[in-house]
Order: structure tokens, then C-alpha cells, then sequence
């Protein structure tokens, strides 16, 4: 638990670092026909904190059920989004134990199961491992509109050293 508590921390602080860094009014800019527009993946990164929430709270989610949340195209409004989706993950965390994440916890789309697998395991994969690949994504949006790119484990190149 403490290394997971270790781990949100510093993977949170270092997105809302990269998510301070939006060019606002950008939003409909994508780097391919295949990629998602700027805004749209932003947005996904900055809600990302509330799938750990749903994670630790209700046995289940059923994705089908889920509304569609229209992408926010200033750095405002993502870490508005961003703190809110952080401060209920914490809420969700205050009242974990040991036990309840080892708890199975199933994500579903209407009757097919997704994935069924431990709370602490999807924490891993569907929280930090989730957000740190589209941060990652994002930090390349941001690098070919030539927006300074803040670091994620040490300096990036646009840090002095």
C-alpha cells in the first residue's frame, strides 16, 4: 500500500505538471487522421484519477453505462478536472485497507466481463500504468507543437540542468 501511495503521488504531480503545460484553443490539433484530437486525449489523462476511485469504491463498472465527457481545450479546465478526479481518488484511498485490495473487482461492458483481477493489480494497470502511457502520448502532442516539456523523473531538454 505505502508503495502504491508513493507511486500516485509522484505519477499525479508530474501529470499536472505536463497538463499545466496545455496550449489552450489547440484543442482540435491531432498528429494523425488516426490519432485523437488534443483536447479529447487531455481530457482522458486528466480524468484518469477517477478510474482509480471507481476502482476502490463499487465492486463493479459497467462501461456501457458510462456518458461521454466532452474534452476541456484549456489548461483551466483540465486541472480543474485533473485536481477533482485527484482529490476523489485520495478520498477513495483514505478508506482502503490491505484486504479490500485484494478484493476482485470487475469492469464490464454490459454482460461481457472485461476484466476481473484484484483492486491493488488494476490500481497498477489501470490507474498508474494507464495514465503514465497517455502522459506519455501527451508529452509527445506537446513536443511537436513545440510546447516546453516539463520532467517527468529528472530535466527534460527543456530544463536547464
Amino acid at each position: 500500500m505505502d508503495t502504491l501511495l508513493i507511486d500516485l503521488d509522484r505519477e499525479m504531480a508530474s501529470t499536472r505538471r505536463l497538463l499545466e503545460r496545455y496550449p489552450d484553443g489547440k484543442g482540435a490539433w491531432q498528429p494523425h487522421d488516426k490519432s485523437r484530437p488534443l483536447s479529447a486525449l487531455a481530457t482522458h489523462v486528466a480524468a484518469i484519477p477517477n478510474q482509480g476511485a471507481a476502482i476502490l469504491t463499487p465492486t463493479e463498472m459497467d462501461v456501457a453505462t458510462r456518458q461521454p465527457q466532452p474534452p476541456k481545450d484549456s489548461a483551466k479546465e483540465l486541472l480543474e478536472a485533473f485536481d477533482t478526479a485527484v482529490a476523489r481518488l485520495k478520498s477513495a484511498l483514505a478508506d482502503v485497507d490491505a484486504a479490500k485490495l485484494d478484493e476482485k473487482w470487475t469492469m464490464r461492458m454490459g454482460p461481457r466481463v472485461l476484466v476481473s483481477e484484484s483492486r491493488a493489480l488494476l490500481m497498477r494497470l489501470m490507474v498508474i500504468n494507464h495514465l503514465v502511457h497517455h502522459r506519455a502520448q501527451l508529452g509527445v502532442y506537446l513536443r511537436l507543437l513545440n510546447v516546453p516539456i516539463p520532467g517527468m523523473y529528472g530535466p527534460s531538454a527543456d530544463e536547464p540542468v
